[in-house]
């Protein structure tokens, strides 16, 4: 009786042809290695400039508050906050300067502030409706492209 032959494997390569195969593992590690750190790397990037994007919506929205704020001190009548407030007035430059300040380009691209009389108030007196519009862009923003912006709206009774 014969027994079944056996498949016969090649043997591995020795010397200079192993060194070669091995060279090329490594090299294609290498490469594998490297693809995965620059992927990390522009990660990082975009982690970065999101987190600004946060951070200047967040000081648009403290800013815009701040001055409704303002607004809320005073008797919150129509004339009085369109003759203050509204764009142009004394409390508007006051308040422009803290927002030039905190927010990149919008010097450029400067807020404006609307105060409309609108029916409604108690024993139908109108009441303001307040609309704050503020413009920013970063710095490493390309020329063409649009400012980001933030609008808040309110009623002031």
């Amino acid at each position: 009786m014969r027994t079944p032959a056996r498949h016969r494997c090649k043997p591995r390569p020795t010397g200079r042809a192993a060194r070669g195969l091995v060279l090329i593992d490594v090299l294609i590690a290498m490469l594998v290695f490297s693809m995965g750190v620059l992927a990390i790397i522009s990660l990082q990037a975009v982690a970065i400039q999101q987190s600004s994007q946060a951070m200047y919506r967040a000081n648009a929205t403290m800013l815009a508050n701040a001055l409704i704020s303002r607004m809320w001190l005073t008797d919150r009548q129509v004339a009085t906050l369109s003759g203050t407030y509204a764009t142009g007035g004394t409390g508007y430059e006051a308040w422009l300067t803290d927002v030039t300040a905190a927010l990149p380009g919008a010097a450029d691209n400067p807020p404006t502030v609307t105060v409309q009389s609108v029916p409604g108030g108690a024993g139908g007196a109108p009441t303001a409706r307040v609309t704050v519009l503020l413009q920013w862009k970063p710095v490493s923003a390309a020329a063409a492209e649009a400012p980001n912006r933030l609008t808040m709206v309110t009623q002031l009774r």
